[in-house]
């Protein structure tokens, strides 16, 4: 197969999505940072067409796959945004903010074969299409071309992407095999949420300060933002995964459930099981009919037991048990951790002058949290 899609292209498009439009931003500084960031985001996908092209047939039409399909750009605005600290959009700032996108693109393909997800961006999964083994090589490849990149600038860029692809490994590493028997399974998954996307959207924030030379004081309190913000952006998406509007979503609501993949509206739900009969109703529910169930060896005697573990409920029992996970006081908990976590974002800003970015990243978080709704 040789799926292919339109580059979409984005713009002022995307710097609204986000909150960073006129109607936001009243005086000319701010609608002048506006500009500059529209500019950027044109030159930065322009940019990415071109650097995820490959010799390979192959390579070349799985590589564009994920990045053909859509996504909002939101790391590559960071590192622009971040960059008006300094000398704003440059090209070392541009440079930066494709390596850390293309990182980000190569770490869907992995992540998909690792949670089995079927679709991505609205479209099926690179290792639906090609298989795990494309999937897999295609993420490397595209790592490898992030890492040309930062090498352009030099030792302290190629320090800065080998640290955060040493998190993003460690994350899925840790996620994989889940906490120790006496480690708090939430404190754990947090960490897991900040390796795996704090850490990247971290250094998409970093770039922008130390690729525009901007005060080397801003790069700490900028660092944890975007750490922080990282975080309450994974929350959401917890959230959003048992949304009911699929077509908003591009997934089936409750994919990464069904996929036995963790949240944590599911790691709440268990915390609240140990005291709520309700709650441990609905656990117990969810894990007969909706996580995965290891398969059942064919050489054991087909006992009742077996007989009712290969019954497959129905999609009707599946959404059903998503969506009173949906309205669960676990989801709200989770929801009101994301909300936490963005406003500990936005204080740790306040070593950055008052102005046009400060607001801009204040609104940002803003922006994350209210995704879900």
């Amino acid at each position: 197969m040789n799926p292919s899609h339109p580059v979409v292209r984005r713009g002022s498009t995307l710097a609204a999505n986000l909150g960073l439009s006129e109607r936001v931003f009243a005086s000319s500084a701010d609608r002048a940072m506006a500009r500059a960031i529209d500019d950027g985001l044109e030159r930065v996908e322009t940019g990415l067409v071109d650097e995820v092209r490959f010799a390979d047939k192959v390579a070349d039409v799985a590589g564009r796959y994920l990045l053909e399909a859509g996504g909002k750009r939101v790391r590559p605005m960071l590192t622009l945004l971040t960059a008006q600290l300094g000398d704003g959009v440059v090209d070392d700032v541009v440079t930066a903010a494709m390596a850390i996108e293309i990182t980000h693109l190569g770490s869907l393909y992995h992540d998909d074969v690792m949670d089995e997800s079927e679709r991505r961006r609205g479209v099926p999964s690179a290792q639906t299409v090609w298989g795990n083994s494309v999937a897999i090589l295609t993420g490397d490849l595209l790592f490898a071309r992030a890492s040309q990149l930062m090498a352009k600038l030099g030792e302290r860029a190629i320090r800065m992407q080998a640290d955060t692809f040493e998190r993003l490994v460690l994350g899925q590493l840790n996620e994989t095999v889940g906490p120790d028997p006496d480690e708090d399974p939430i404190a754990h998954y947090i960490q897991v949420l900040a390796d795996k996307t704090g850490s990247l959207i971290a250094a998409a924030a970093q770039s922008g300060i130390v690729f525009s030379n901007a005060d080397p004081a801003l790069e700490a309190p900028i660092i944890e933002f975007g750490e922080k913000i990282g975080v309450a952006f994974q929350l959401i998406d917890d959230v959003i995964d048992l949304s009911p509007q699929p077509q908003e979503t591009g997934k089936v609501p409750g994919t990464d459930l069904r996929a036995g993949v963790v949240t944590l509206p599911l790691l709440r739900l268990e915390e609240l099981a140990k005291t709520d009969v309700a709650s441990a109703d609905l656990l117990e529910r969810i894990r007969r009919d909706v996580l995965p169930r290891p398969a059942a060896d064919d050489g054991d005697p087909l006992d009742t037991n077996t007989l009712a573990a290969r019954i497959v409920p129905s999609r009707a029992t599946v959404d059903g048990l998503v969506a009173e996970l949906r309205e669960h006081e676990a989801t709200r908990a989770t929801l009101a951790e994301a909300h936490g976590w963005a406003r500990e974002a936005v204080a740790a800003l306040a070593p950055v002058p008052e102005g046009s970015v400060k607001k801009a990243l204040t609104r940002f978080a803003d922006t994350i949290v209210e995704r879900s709704s």
